[in-house]
């Protein structure tokens, strides 16, 4: 999915799948290039799918897929995605890092699919430039990985690497390949067979966030989820609104029918429930990232809101 075209046809593409790999934006990702190839009548495109050992890949929708190569054997390829989703650092390792870097060295242009840029940035191989990932992922990313700009688009295709935030972004991502190689024409037949809406682009927010009617409300819940490892005081946070605590609080009554406080709250403890599911950090860590004094405040607060305590609430199955 490199941005310049390689010098042969068909343009091969290499999936490397890990363990509970988003299965959903692995297809996304091929089937606007098998379409496009059925309508042509030509092979435009072709695929090799990779896994570390060269077993099948279990995929988080617990659905197994045949791979073609190993790391060891997989042929030369002008432009490799790392497919991850849920838990991408469980399948980390030296071996892996070592074999993209080989990869990127040799010229292959290496992507992420969903949460695989942890791989390419755990490589040293995103230093400086814009990827995006799936949106939950997004704070995490940005706190291991501050010399790397994540942003929260759908895709981003550079001349060093390529990315997209999973699911059916895939599609967009696929879709923009075919349209800088063979033009509009060919797209706008491909997203037919796909009955896929036009309207989003590459820079297009993931969500479409369920905006409060007021514009105020809006912006201080933007500063809340910017400011979840070091939450703002309410008081400080309506100071940059230029309103009264209590005109604060009135307008979150009035259109949230909630406060500020258990708004902010609800945030973090969001964030520290996608921590507990998808990392290994431990409590005391992920305690922290969400604004969290010390592990215990944490503990108390979950429980309020779970009815159980963090480390019981990972060990369910």
């Amino acid at each position: 999915m490199r941005l310049h075209p390689p010098a042969h046809s068909p343009e091969r593409i290499g999936f490397l799948l890990l363990p509970r790999f988003a299965m959903v934006a692995f297809f996304s990702a091929v089937e606007p290039l098998r379409i496009a190839n059925r309508i042509s009548g030509q092979a435009l495109f072709d695929w090799n799918i990779i896994s570390q050992d060269g077993g099948p890949v279990t995929a988080s929708n617990g659905m197994t897929l045949d791979v073609d190569h190993a790391m060891a054997a997989a042929p030369s390829v002008p432009s490799l995605a790392v497919c991850a989703s849920f838990s991408p650092d469980a399948s980390i390792n030296p071996a892996m890092l070592d074999w993209l870097r080989e990869r990127a060295a040799a010229g292959c242009v290496l992507g992420g699919m969903d949460t695989g840029c942890f791989a390419l940035a755990a490589a040293g191989l995103l230093d400086g430039q814009t990827v995006t990932l799936h949106w939950e992922s997004l704070p995490e990313f940005r706190a291991r990985y501050p010399h790397v700009d994540a942003v929260e688009s759908v895709f981003e295709i550079t001349p060093e690497s390529f990315s997209c935030a999973g699911g059916s972004a895939a599609i967009d991502m696929s879709l923009d390949l075919i349209r800088r190689r063979h033009g509009d024409r060919l797209v706008k037949r491909v997203r037919e067979q796909l009955i896929h809406d036009p309207g989003r682009r590459l820079a297009s927010r993931q969500r479409t966030p369920e905006r409060p009617d007021n514009p105020t409300v809006q912006t201080a819940i933007d500063l809340m989820e910017a400011n979840l490892e070091t939450p703002i005081a309410i008081a400080e946070l309506a100071a940059r609104l230029n309103l009264s605590w209590r005109n604060l609080e009135r307008l979150f009554a009035r259109h949230l029918d909630s406060s500020p406080q258990r708004v902010y709250l609800d945030k973090r403890l969001s964030h520290a429930l996608r921590l507990l599911r998808e990392t290994h950090h431990s409590v005391m860590d992920i305690a922290l990232a969400c604004g969290f004094a010390s592990a215990s405040s944490f503990t108390r607060a979950f429980r309020r809101r779970h009815g159980m305590t963090p480390s019981a609430w990972r060990q369910l199955p």
